[in-house]
């Protein structure tokens, strides 16, 4: 008899919990449309990243208190939670390198923080799709010390040393799916090779219980729910 696990259940054991169909593909054509406009307004550098989209439009806003996601963080992190920034990634002809294996705690410190990424585009293997590794977040912050040999803004990578090539899981996504993961896990991307974009929202969160230093990237920061 397979036993059906709880979001929480799912979530401490893999580190992550995917949303399918979390958005509709009338919410999802609104947050594309506006973030092209916003990127051609703002320069994303190397990257490809954009930081701050709640401060540039409150249509993003409805993006991070989606009642179904709001339901699920409840049962990840409790019933305060705080919403810190947010942030658009474009992978697309210009920019169609692959991000490194690397936790995103190191980037920030203080308590473990809880993102949303949000496909915006359909997402395979072709055109970047994210790469996991189920259980990771439960090895604690590891090496960051691993080469940097380019500028393209990543300056924490694990050395591949860490990751176990065998139990990587490919995120292959449908515009309007996403996945809540851990500031832990190990995650990377696959380069864009297809000629085709590949856009995603990321959203992250903490839990409003736990002492933080104020982050200047957090120029949008309101409560949830709770406090």
């Amino acid at each position: 008899m397979i036993v059906k696990r709880s979001v929480k259940e799912q979530f401490d054991q893999e580190g992550y919990y995917i949303m399918r169909q979390l958005y509709t593909e009338e919410e999802v054509e609104a947050f594309k449309t506006e973030c092209v406009n916003i990127v051609k307004a703002n320069d994303t550098g190397p990257s490809g990243v954009l930081v701050g989209m709640t401060l540039r439009s409150p249509l993003f806003k409805q993006a991070t208190v989606k009642p179904e996601l709001v339901e699920a963080l409840r049962e990840i992190i409790g019933g305060h939670i705080i919403f810190l920034s947010d942030k658009v990634v474009l992978k697309n002809a210009a920019t169609d390198f692959g991000s490194p294996w690397h936790q995103d705690h190191p980037y920030w410190d203080g308590s473990h923080k809880f993102s949303v990424w949000i496909a915006l585009d359909d997402a395979v293997k072709d055109n970047g799709c994210l790469r996991l590794v189920p259980g990771s977040h439960q090895q604690g912050t590891v090496s960051h010390d691993g080469e940097v040999a380019d500028d393209l803004g990543f300056d924490n990578r694990i050395d591949r040393q860490y990751i176990a090539e065998e139990k990587i899981v490919d995120f292959e996504a449908r515009r309007g799916d996403a996945v809540i993961f851990h500031d832990l896990l190990f995650h990377a991307s696959y380069p864009n090779v297809s000629g085709k974009e590949r856009w995603a929202l990321i959203t992250t969160y903490k839990d409003g219980t736990k002492e933080d230093p104020d982050y200047e990237w957090a120029g949008a920061a309101f409560v949830v729910c709770g406090g």
